[in-house]
């Protein structure tokens, strides 16, 4: 069918173009075809697949989008008639120029005759290319970054929010480069590959690959990451439009644009610069699994299609330009590389010049690509789309803002919604949010004339991309899934706040009173919709209430019966780590033990927590508004002692400075992660993780306004809170450099349903070179308003709370553009004033020392206890994250994969699945409900996949069909387009492309089923669609698979399969993990009937569930049991058995728990009637319940009764009974309960007149009630009293038998309360003279009223006193009865307290001369005030000493005897603390040669210093060794020794740790060329160091490798270079993993420096030569990039202004310490650290300040520079520069000591392993020591007597050592007891060297000679570096990053100072005003 130009004439269409043609495009079976007329343009818009001749006489769907012109949306009064013809084309019945018709023409206004006429008339209008406008939205406006100008430039790195897979490789990070590519890695300079051929060796997206030229402003280069829903929607149709069954909904997309670039041109041409340029845009899209590529070439974009060489030789050459795609080389046989996989768009100039022209998205300059899949990826598959295709008109893509809806809706989800968009009441409540400032919607049945109208008609073409309208390609749309996504941009459903922001004049059209309401800003009542509830429905909120008929209105909230919500409904609102509760009027949601929030978000308790976010707005700065465009925020909180950090990167300069005051940004997160005092919540628990915060800040006197809104959007993937910040108003300027402070200060937060609010007002004070130090105040006001859950009022929040902020830290770093705040804050109930430091509990005050990712637990007085978080392990102290994922602990079911998060975890479902409705399970997705077969085909569904076949008649892939008959040529099928688009993309000169695998396709044009890589040699199996079946690829040289055996429907893994692969086997650092149970599976992926552990040897039967059958798990050793015996059916559990089963036999660790009764079932599971109970031997018969028959309990060793016999008739139970059998005679856990008492019933069910107590032998009478008769109680052993002798008339009871009757003697459980105090009284209720305790066996006499008559009191065993003697005159009690008496030997409860010492006093009250403990068995001899004499205490096993014999002349006690004395055999309460080491003495207070664990049975030697001797430990029941026979010459412990005995054997509670690999040494320590894992088997061969040979590993039950047998020996390697040693000690000092900000040095694969060495993966860089060293004037700004050769120095780039030093504050005494790039001064006041005058002294950008040190004669400090390797100082006055004084030959230099008397610095490098000195000025340099050096650190000089010490942190040997100044005179001073020696100063007072480890935590203190050693701090936290001064030490700690303070003659922490920038401290130093004494 053709149109002639007559059509066209008649009807202008322009911008389409007519054109001839001759037919119709085939493929299509009927398309239908709409022409808009209005006025003089002509529209058309074709639908495809109208499939009746009825639906052409159709009208209009309401839904089709309006092809608009531009000139119709901006003036539209000015509408004109419009006239529609609609009209349908048939292929089946052909049409030719010669005999032209028209098929089904209709025309809605007018005549069929004049349709056909058209139709019959007109040529047809063909697609036109894209227009510049319909490019994706670019520029400022949009938040784009810009490259720098220039011929070969590189962005800084492009951080993704998620990792992009680009073929099958991961990258998280992008870099846009001027030459018209966008890369994976950082690039080489462009001679490497932009006038190469393609592909390149590195990862790239080639848009437009040529040598372009930026320079002198000609073009702009654009790009940015984005997740705005605008974007990502037309993303996603462009995506569904290439590839209709493609499941993809982009969570981000790429956007770089390059607008009016020029090629790269010599200068040295007669002609001038060319003004051709070019326009193109690459748009990358991406999800979890694929990414997709557009590329895009608006008309008249492409007007230069090549580059000339640079080295061409005049010779005038052109390269075409090249667009593709290139994996990069690829790395086979370790060492190799070869071309990766690519794939090209163009060939030639021709194909080149086609871009704009045509498309395979049947739009011409579009184009689609697949790039990358995360499971399977060959090669880019590129669109394909077929039949006639035309786009819209003028401007391109039409508007479709015909809905209010939001892009990322959820209405769909919900059918019960019954939302009327025609009922304006319902949106009455809150206006939508979200919308475009652009494009306001119109007031709810208004009129929308006014809402499509720009708000600002000037606004350039390039539109901020969070409009609010959808873009399309030819009249379709296809929306993203309703996949709820966090965006920057809010959804038009959201809860819209109370005070919404005013928007900016410039900033779209201001509403009306009616469209918006104004709120001011105060307390409101508001509960934000369901995540999950229509957007359509913002105010509306239905929940329930009591099933009462109940109707009423807060306002807000409609309460109904008729649609209640419960969990069963909606619990997947809930966190995955809290549980639903159901209420009568709704659910409520809780977090789970170990877990804290609103139970909709739970964070896990005690972790550190962050915070990510983008910052948007605008600030006017004085009179200049400056833009912030969606800048990025972090926040990192430290939960334990609430501290929170926050970041804010990217501000631009003026208004960086005056946002300084506006901490209350960073005061969100500090109150919503507080730390919390005694009854109060920090804000997480109140909102959770989705919220909205308005704050309005007035600054005073100027009166300008700031308004803050945050959004709190949820927790992202890795369960980081996402909050999103915009600001916009006016601030104050701030001369630049100023400095802001702000005092602590207080506010009281106020709390309502769903709001909490505050009113405060803060000073701050400004300090600049301009104008000094100012005052200035701000008001802050706020509403924070959440969704809270009014059905339950459980922890209902207090009205008012106080958040304290003690220390509020504001910064804004010029260089980096980063503005900071750091905050301390604390939550309280109102009116809690803090009390002194010392007097807070150190969880309350923050100053623990709990690892941060740990929990502080207040207990009594200053003691706490550190637990770590839930989801991490460890002492508190340290705590390590738990792999959930790996020790199979997640909550992942069927289709899902676990990924582990830091604290948690979480689960996503696979390819094919998505989760249901419950959020959690993973249901198949149905992928035929999206129609992705052809009209032809039908579509099957199968679990995680689908299938296409074609319907009968038809043949083709399923995708592609076409009819059998009359076909001459059928169309390319997927495989031939394929298979074309690869071969003819790939050709070169006529060449195919090597590397690059073809599909191959069979006759019919379907895919091969055997596909091969004709380069690599694999093979494999492919479905109808081309994908690959997996487990289907073959190796090279292997036979490949039988492809045409039929496929058993692939089946998604089994549970059997997921539970196998979830399991982890190896750690992160490839070490096996030992004892983790791997299920195994059959063939078919079920569970093996028979399973095995691997480790323990225990193997048991499974069900197919996997499920332990009971009863047949066998212990190692023993024969397994037969599992496939068949199973009787299996019947469900009875009642006995599920109580047998339940009963706890074993504890946590294992072991057997004595004396449960565990019940006793028949074969048929029911109660046997005779139940014994196995420990206690008491018998019974029971129901068919298991319920005890009454009367028949026998006590053990009589007959049991017969319950065979059938019961009498039931009588009633008696009270007696009932009594009886209530008592509970067992624990909760079966235990038997010794001591009950237990009443006796008659044969009637009465009591029996006399009771008594089994336990406790007591007697006594009672009434038929039960009740004691008084005066009838007898003691154990005294004939009882005769209960039928009728009572004789009752008196009142006594004080007596009152006090007896009131001892509790069971507790309210029932359980007997052992060793209660029970007075005894005689027949007349008076006291008996003598006492006992039944218990503990004491006894004493009492007078009258009970009291105790001192000095009557015996032990047990000892004859009591005789009561009835006179007493003798009373005496005062002696201090030994004052002692014995003072003792506490029962609980407050009453019970007796074991192992509590008593001293024994004589007659007289005096200490008797030997003392006893009752418990250990241990004696000594005392002196007259009780106190113990030394030498006299023997353990259990000695005879005791003769304490009567006179003491010899007291000697001073030895080292043993002070040893013995400190040992803690009792605890702070005085109970013994079982398992204490005391070492023993000899007589004369040496140790005894042979020392004994008296709790372990280990035994070894020791010297007379008390040291263990190497090799003489012998564990238990084994001879141990002869002790005085001489030692052999002593050799230090080998590797393999040091690495066997710090294994781990034992638990911290002294259990055995089973699955402990410990490694085997011969005699001589070296490591057995055989070693095996005792729990696995598994055995391996080792070299001489330890290290596993490759390939001698071998599994338990195979005979080992020959670990004897010669192993080839490999290729020398080459020794590490500088580069090298210096990268791999950077490396360790990071802990390992480097910051992505941190230096690292960039080494060649020769190892030889790389001449571009950059800061981390910034682009701050600067060239080196090649021995590293910095080339000067080459340092680069924030975007230019150095261009460095490696011997040539580069041109220079204008360098970085050097930094200044600031002078400390006026103090004597100041401390310096290094803190990476700075060096900070700390001041001291007195000997406190004097925290609020720190300052910075230098900021040294780019460095690792470690070693620091102070010249106090020339007022000079002095450091070592890790980074840069250099040592440096800088004179202490006002503006001095850095001077570097040593900067060849150092690796790692650390320690650094400055000799003020000398005039020389000794410094440590320990890479190298030496010490060097030189002059103050770095002359006469030279090496002290270089040997016996493994790890130097820290180095001291003491100038006074001319001695250097130094640590050296030698893990198998440390050491501390001296010498001389001029290096003679080396000696140790320290080798024993020491760890990890980091710290080293002078103590001056006392002449001692000091020293802190941070293996042993001890800070001791040695003399030079080795003696006089003591501790003075036994527990610090990670020390670094330290100094002394006036009886304190200072140190610097890793674990608190801050200075911690140690009084020396106190031995406690004093005082600490935590800098507000939170980062490693290292080196410490002393700057005074005049050199101390003893200066070192």
């Amino acid at each position: 069918m053709c149109f002639n130009g007559s059509f066209c004439d008649r009807f202008p269409v322009s911008p389409l173009h007519c054109c001839e043609t001759d037919g119709v495009t085939s493929g299509l079976k009927t398309t239908l075809f709409v022409f808009t007329l209005t006025g003089s343009r002509c529209y058309l818009q074709h639908r495809p697949r109208c499939h009746s001749q009825a639906a052409s006489h159709q009208s209009q769907p309401a839904s089709a989008p309006p092809l608009l012109p531009a000139e119709h949306l901006q003036e539209e009064e000015e509408e004109e008639e419009e006239e529609s013809l609609t009209f349908s084309l048939s292929p089946s019945a052909p049409l030719s120029p010669s005999a032209p018709s028209c098929v089904d023409c209709t025309m809605e206004r007018g005549g069929m005759l004049a349709a056909c006429l058209l139709c019959v008339s007109c040529g047809v209008c063909v697609v036109s290319a894209i227009r510049r406008a319909d490019l994706f939205p670019y520029g400022a406006l949009s938040g784009d970054l810009i490259l720098a100008e220039g011929d070969d430039e590189t962005s800084r790195v492009l951080l993704l929010p998620r990792p992009l897979h680009f073929y099958d490789s991961r990258y998280s990070q992008l870099y846009v480069a001027t030459n018209g590519i966008i890369s994976a890695q950082d690039l080489p300079m462009e001679k490497q590959y932009v006038d190469d051929t393609f592909p390149t060796d590195f990862p790239v997206v080639a848009p437009f690959l040529a040598d372009i030229d930026t320079s002198g402003g000609r073009g702009q280069i654009y790009y940015r990451v984005t997740e705005t829903p605008s974007v990502l929607n037309r993303v996603a149709t462009e995506v569904h439009r290439g590839f209709p069954d493609a499941k993809f909904t982009p969570t981000h997309a790429v956007v770089a644009t390059w607008e009016n670039v020029a090629a790269y041109e010599e200068q040295t041409r007669t002609s001038g610069p060319s003004n051709k340029v070019n326009t193109f845009q690459a748009v990358i899209g991406y999800d979890e699994t694929d990414s997709y590529v557009l590329f895009l070439y608006p008309e008249g974009g492409l007007n230069f299609y090549g580059t000339r060489p640079k080295e061409s030789y005049n010779v005038e050459i052109e390269l075409p330009a090249r667009v593709g795609f290139s994996r990069g080389e690829i790395t086979y046989l370790i060492f190799s590389r070869t071309e990766g996989p690519h794939y090209s768009v163009t060939s030639d100039e021709q194909s080149v010049k086609n871009l704009y022209q045509v498309g395979n998205t049947g739009i011409p300059g579009v184009w689609l690509f697949h790039t990358g899949n995360s499971y399977s990826f060959d090669n880019i598959v590129p669109a394909s789309i077929g039949g006639l295709l035309v786009t819209s008109p003028t401007g391109g893509h039409g508007l479709f803002l015909d809905t209010t809806t939001a892009e990322y809706g959820e209405f769909d989800e919900y059918p019960d919604n019954t939302f009327d968009p025609d009922n304006p009441e319902e949106e009455d409540d809150y206006p939508l949010t979200g919308v475009d400032p652009e494009f306001q919607t119109a007031p709810a049945g208004g009129d929308h004339s006014q809402s499509l109208r720009p708000a600002n008609p000037d606004a350039p073409s390039s539109r901020p991309e969070d409009s609010n309208h959808r873009v399309a390609y030819g009249g379709q749309d296809v929306p993203l899934t309703s996949e709820t996504r966090y965006n920057s941009e809010p959804a038009e459903g959201q809860y819209a706040p109370p005070n919404p922001p005013e928007r900016a004049p410039e900033g779209g059209a201001q509403q009306t009173q009616d469209q918006q309401p104004q709120v001011p800003l105060e307390v409101v009542d508001v509960y934000p919709p369901h995540r999950n509830a229509s957007p359509l429905s913002p105010g509306g909120h239905v929940v329930s209430v009591d099933e009462d008929d109940v109707d009423f209105d807060t306002g807000v909230i409609q309460y109904t019966t008729e649609n209640k919500e419960t969990c069963d409904r909606f619990q997947q609102q809930c966190s995955q780590n809290a549980f639903c509760s159901d209420y009568p009027t709704g659910f409520c949601c809780h977090c789970l033990t170990g877990f804290y929030g609103n139970g909709r978000h739970c964070l896990p308790e005690g972790a550190p927590q962050r915070v990510s976010g983008k910052v948007t707005g605008t600030v006017t700065v004085g009179s200049t508004p400056v833009e912030l465009n969606n800048i990025d925020l972090h926040a990192y909180i430290v939960v334990g002692d609430g501290r929170a950090y926050t970041a804010i990167s990217e501000v631009p300069e003026p208004v960086g400075w005056a946002l300084m005051p506006l901490a209350p940004i960073g005061e969100l997160f500090g109150w919503l992660f507080a730390l919390e005092l005694p009854n109060s919540q920090a804000g997480f628990k109140i909102t959770g993780a989705e919220f909205t915060r308005h704050a309005e800040v007035i600054f005073y006197p100027g009166n300008q306004r700031l308004t803050i809104i945050q959004t709190g959007r949820g927790l992202d993937d890795h369960n980081h809170l996402t909050v999103d910040t915009v600001v916009n108003g006016n601030v104050p300027f701030l001369p630049p450099g100023s400095e802001v402070t702000m005092d602590p200060f207080k506010e009281i937060y106020q709390y309502y349903p769903s709001v909490a609010t505050s009113n405060s007002v803060r000073e701050f004070t400004v300090v600049s070179a301009e104008r000094g130090s100012e005052s200035f105040s701000f008001q802050l006001k706020q509403n924070i308003t959440y969704r809270d859950c009014r059905h339950h009022n459980l922890a209902a929040v207090p009205e008012t709370l106080q958040i304290t902020m003690e220390r509020v830290f504001v910064m804004y770093v010029k260089e980096e553009r980063i503005l900071r705040y750091a905050i301390t804050n604390k939550i309280s109930p109102v009116g809690v004033e803090p009390t002194e430091p010392e007097l807070v509990n150190p969880c309350y005050a923050g100053n623990h020392d709990c690892d941060t990712t740990a929990q502080c637990i207040p207990l009594e007085g200053q003691d706490f206890q550190c637990q770590c978080a839930t989801g991490y392990r460890g002492d508190g102290r340290n705590c390590y994250d738990v792999d959930e994922c790996a020790e199979s602990l997640s909550s992942c079911g069927a289709h899902a994969q676990c990924v582990n998060l830091p604290g948690s975890h979480r689960c996503q479902c696979q390819s094919g699945y998505e989760f249901g409705f419950d959020g959690r399970t993973c249901v198949d997705i149905d992928e035929c409900s999206s129609s992705p077969c052809h009209i032809s085909a039908r579509c099957i569904n199968t679990l995680g996949s689908f299938q296409c076949q074609c319907q009968p008649d038809f043949y083709g892939d399923g995708f592609v069909c076409s009819q059998q008959e009359g076909q001459t040529v059928r169309p390319r099928s997927q495989c031939e387009q394929h298979r074309d688009s690869l071969q003819s993309g790939g050709e070169q000169d006529g060449r195919p492309s090597l590397g690059a695998f073809v599909p191959q396709c069979d006759s019919d044009g379907r895919y091969r089923s055997l596909q091969c890589h004709g380069s690599t040699g694999h093979c494999w199996c492919v479905d109808v669609r081309g994908q690959e079946r997996s487990g289907t690829r073959t190796p090279p040289g292997t036979a490949p698979k039988d492809c045409d055996r039929p496929d058993e429907p692939e089946r998604p893994k089994t549970h059997c399969e997921h539970y196998r692969d979830s399991v982890q086997t190896t750690s992160q650092e490839g070490y096996p993990i030992v004892g983790a149970y791997v299920p195994q599976c059959d063939d078919n992926g079920q569970y093996t009937p028979s399973q095995c552990h691997g480790s323990t040897g225990h193997c048991w039967c499974v069900d197919g569930n996997g499920q332990e059958r009971a009863g047949t798990r066998t212990p190692p050793g023993t024969t397994s049991t037969d599992c496939s015996k068949p199973d009787e059916p299996e019947r469900p559990k009875t009642y006995c058995e599920h109580h047998r089963d339940s009963v706890q036999t074993t504890d946590r660790e294992g072991y057997p728990i004595v004396g449960a009764y565990v019940p006793q079932c028949d074969a048929n599971g029911q109660y046997t009637s005779l139940q014994c109970h196995g420990s206690t031997g008491h018998c019974w018969c029971v129901d068919v319940r298991g319920q005890e028959r009454a009367g028949t309990r026998t006590a053990p060793g009589t007959a049991p009764k017969d319950c065979d016999r059938p019961d009498e008739p039931e009588r009633p139970k008696t009270h007696c009974e009932h009594h009886r059998d209530r008592v509970q005679t067992t624990s909760p856990e079966g235990h038997p309960l010794v001591g009950a008492y237990v009443p006796q019933c008659d044969a009637g069910g009465q009591y029996t007149p006399l009771q008594c107590h089994g336990s406790t032998g007591h007697c006594w009478c009672v009434d038929n009630r039960g009740q004691e008769r008084a005066g009838t109680r007898t003691a154990p052993g005294a004939p009882p009293t005769d209960c039928d002798k009728p009572d004789e008339p009752e008196r009142p009871k006594t004080h007596c038998e009152h006090y007896r009757d009131s001892v509790q003697t069971t507790s309210q459980e029932g359980y007997p309360i052992v060793g209660a105090y029970v007075p005894q009284c005689d027949d007349n209720g008076q006291y008996t003279s003598l006492q006992c305790h039944g218990s503990t066996g004491h006894c004493w006499c009492v007078d009258s009223r009970g009291q105790e008559k001192t000095g009557t009191r015996t032990a047990p065993g000892t004859q009591p006193k005789d009561c009835d003697q006179p007493d003798e005159p009373a005496r005062s009690r002696t201090y030994c009865e004052q002692h014995r008496d003072g003792v506490d030997t029962t609980s407050p409860e009453g019970y007796p307290l074991l192992g509590v010492y008593v001293p024994q006093c004589d007659s007289n009250g005096q200490y008797t001369p030997q003392q006893c403990h009752e418990s250990t068995g241990n004696c000594w001899c005392v002196d007259s005030r009780g106190q113990e004499r030394a030498g006299t205490r023997t353990p259990s096993t000695t005879s005791p000493v003769d304490c009567d014999k006179p003491d010899e002349p007291e000697r001073p006690k030895t080292h043993c005897e002070h040893h013995r004395e400190r040992a803690q055999t009792t605890s702070q309460e005085g109970y013994p603390i079982v398992g204490a080491y005391v070492p023993q003495c000899d007589a004369d207070g040496q140790y005894l040669p042979l020392q004994c664990h008296g709790s372990s049975g280990h035994c070894w030697c020791v010297d007379n210093r008390g040291q263990e001797r190497t090799g003489t430990r012998t564990p238990p029941g084994t001879q141990p060794k002869d002790c005085d026979k001489p030692d052999e010459p002593e050799r230090p412990k080998t590797h393999c020794e040091h690495n066997r005995d710090r294994v781990q054997t034992t638990s911290p509670e002294g259990y055995p740790l089973v699955g402990a690999y410990i490694p085997q040494c011969d005699a001589g320590g070296q490591y057995l060329p055989q070693q095996c894992h005792g729990s696995t088997g598994l055995c391996w061969c080792v070299d001489s160091r330890g290290q596993e040979r490759a390939g001698t590993r071998t599994p338990p039950g195979r005979p080992p490798v020959d670990c004897d047998r010669p192993v080839p020996v490999a290729p020398t390697q080459r020794p590490e270079s500088v580069c090298e040693r210096w990268r791999a000690s950077l490396v360790e000092h990071y802990g390992g993993t480097p910051e992505p900000q941190q230096y690292v040095p960039q080494c060649e694969w020769d190892g030889q420096f790389n001449p571009v060495q950059c800061y981390g993966e910034t682009t701050y860089c600067w060239c080196v030569d090649q021995d590293g060293r910095e080339v000067p004037g080459t340092r680069s700004n924030d975007v230019v990039k150095p261009a460095c050769l490696p011997s040539v120095a580069p041109p220079t780039v204008r360098p970085l202004p050097r930094p200044d030093v600031t002078p400390p504050p006026n103090a004597d005494i100041t401390l310096l310490y290094a803190q990476g790039q700075k060096i900070g001064a700390l001041p001291l006041n007195g000997t406190r650290l004097d925290g609020a005058r720190s300052k910075t002294l230098l900021t040294l950008h780019g460095s690792i300040v470690v070693g620091i040190a102070y010249d106090c004669k020339e007022n000079h400090v002095y450091w070592t520079d890790l980074s840069a390797r250099t040592i440096n100082r800088a004179s202490m006055a006002a503006g001095a520069e850095p001077e570097i004084l040593i900067n060849t030959n150092l690796v790692s230099p650390e320690g650094l000591a400055v000799d003020v008397k000398r005039r020389l610095m000794f410094w440590v490098d320990s890479n190298p392993d030496m010490i060097e000195s030189a002059n103050l000025d770095g002359s006469g340099r030279r090496t002290l020591f270089d040997r016996d050096l493994v790890n130097p650190r820290a180095i001291i000089v003491v100038s006074s007597t001319g001695t250097l010490y130094w640590t050296d942190w030698n893990r198998e040997a440390p050491k501390i050592e001296s010498a001389s100044v001029d290096g003679q005179n080396r000696k140790v001073v320290v080798s024993d007891g020491i760890g990890l020696p980091n710290a080293l100063t002078y103590d001056s007072s006392s002449g001692q060297v000091c020293w802190a480890d941070a293996g042993t935590k001890r800070l001791e203190c040695v003399s030079p000679d080795g003696t006089g050693r003591r501790v003075v701090h036994p527990s610090l936290n990670y020390p670094f570096s330290m100094v002394y001064y006036r009886n304190h030490f200072y140190y610097t700690d890793w674990r608190r990053d801050g200075v911690i303070a140690v009084n020396k003659d106190s031995s406690q922490i004093t005082d600490e100072y935590l800098p507000d920038q939170r980062s490693h401290l290292y080196g410490i130093a002393i700057a005074t005003t005049h050199c101390l004494s003893g200066s070192h």
